[in-house]
């Protein structure tokens, strides 16, 4: 039986099957999962993001962007220094928040590999369309965590487990680049168990605040 990658629960139950592939769910955190050796070699991962058209000129895609940075900006104080994980191969909510005056940096495995940014404090980190993808969920959250400021805010976007009926229908389980599915229960476990404060202000979109006070983790 695999364990979860987001909290490293062994007791998980097969959840969905499709013709390509296995799901399990997660019976601590919820966590819906693909097992690592169905997962796409990362080859065939980069493959499949060079055929994105995702475009900083693309008036549509800032529209679907905005609802992350317009919920995201009001928690921010003017001059906060950003990051976008994630980033794709046409990086956009950065310009978008460079535009509204943020400093800001960009990381992603396959287009902007520049690991020195890892190594800074930020006070904001935004990953658009990115926890679907994270084979270890658990170490990259961890790690967007200590890369930021006491009091400092998460931001994501991704889709949302509802229930198993909508999940056997669901066309994002039909990428195959996407391998790790929250649901609300998944942010309010993580969020829970780190301290962080959580809101939900759209559908695909979340919004996680750190302690101020880091010595009162869990």
């Amino acid at each position: 039986m695999w364990r979860c990658p987001l909290c490293m629960n062994p007791k998980n139950q097969h959840y969905h099957q499709d013709s390509r592939r296995d799901y399990y769910q997660c019976g601590g955190c919820q966590l819906v999962f693909v097992p690592p050796d169905q997962h796409l070699s990362a080859e065939r991962e980069k493959q499949e993001y060079d055929r994105h058209q995702n475009s900083s000129d693309d008036p549509g895609y800032r529209r679907f962007l905005n609802r992350l940075l317009v919920p995201l900006e009001a928690c921010l104080t003017p001059g906060a220094h950003g990051l976008d994980f994630g980033a794709g191969p046409g990086p956009t909510l950065s310009v978008m928040f460079e535009e509204q005056g943020y400093c800001m940096d960009i990381y992603d495995p396959f287009y902007a590999p520049e690991r020195q940014v890892l190594a800074q404090r930020y006070d904001f980190i935004t990953a658009t369309e990115v926890l679907e993808h994270l084979s270890s969920p658990r170490q990259v959250l961890a790690q967007l965590s200590d890369l930021l400021v006491p009091g400092g805010y998460l931001g994501f976007m991704t889709k949302r487990v509802k229930n198993h009926a909508a999940f056997s229908h669901w066309h994002y389980i039909q990428d195959p680049t996407h391998v790790a599915f929250f649901s609300e229960d998944t942010f309010i476990w993580w969020a829970s168990y780190h301290g962080f404060a959580l809101t939900f202000p759209g559908q695909d979109t979340v919004i996680m605040q750190k302690p101020a006070d880091v010595s009162k983790k869990p």
